[in-house]
């Protein structure tokens, strides 16, 4: 009830509710669930309780929001190829708006995460991080806030396989399609920033997948 105010956006940001009986009220139930509906929301972060003025409609945030849909994945034990199909429908889309969008300060951002990539490539952590920033600064570079908040959703899931694909040699590989994306962008070429990415990523599955499968057959081969 009061959620679907909320987000019919009769109630904005910063708006302070009305008491409890007029709530009640306002919806026709009793100040108990208006009471349950408050706590609920309060923990869900929708409603905050400011000292002095009582309940006010919070503004939520971002990075709230990221990290919940990315603990969602994590929990939810939802299979690569299905978090890998939606990457590559956003990632491909978002390098070509990155083309054409991108300032000069995000080409010169995006240089220097690929080139600290490279320094650091021997710390697969420290790479695998940087990885993860590369791909964040082309959402940013599209200046739409919600390709960077999908993005830091799925991509801190993806950490554990970046990780692993760079430890198993997958490096020099991610390096260059990195700069054939960075040459695209940099050009404001929008369907060879399309087409880098999507390579990019058709590689980045194909590796993970021949490394899971040698995994797998050296799991299933019988010690003599």
């Amino acid at each position: 009830m009061m959620l679907d105010t909320i987000l019919s956006r009769r109630l904005a940001v910063g708006d302070r509710l009305p008491s409890e009986r007029e709530l009640g009220e306002q919806f026709g139930v009793s100040r108990t669930v208006v009471r349950e509906a408050v706590r609920a929301l309060v923990a869900k972060g929708v409603i905050e309780v400011r000292s002095g003025s009582g309940l006010r409609v919070a503004a939520v945030d971002a990075a709230a929001v990221s990290e919940s849909m990315s603990l969602f994945m994590h929990g939810g034990g939802i299979e690569f190829e299905k978090v890998h199909e939606v990457r590559t429908v956003l990632e491909v889309h978002i390098a070509g708006l990155a083309a054409e969008r991108a300032s000069d300060d995000d080409v010169a951002q995006l240089r220097e995460v690929h080139e600290r990539m490279k320094r650091e490539v021997g710390d697969v952590a420290a790479a695998a991080r940087d990885d993860l920033e590369f791909h964040r600064v082309i959402a940013r570079a599209t200046h739409n806030e919600l390709f960077l908040m999908l993005m830091d959703s799925i991509g801190t899931s993806l950490i554990d396989i970046r990780r692993e694909n760079l430890g198993s040699g997958a490096a020099p590989e991610t390096l260059g399609q990195h700069e054939r994306i960075l040459e695209r962008i940099t050009a404001h070429d929008v369907d060879g920033a399309r087409t880098a990415m999507s390579a990019h990523l058709e590689g980045v599955a194909a590796f993970w997948k021949e490394q899971r499968a040698a995994r797998e057959e050296s799991e299933e081969t019988p010690v003599a």
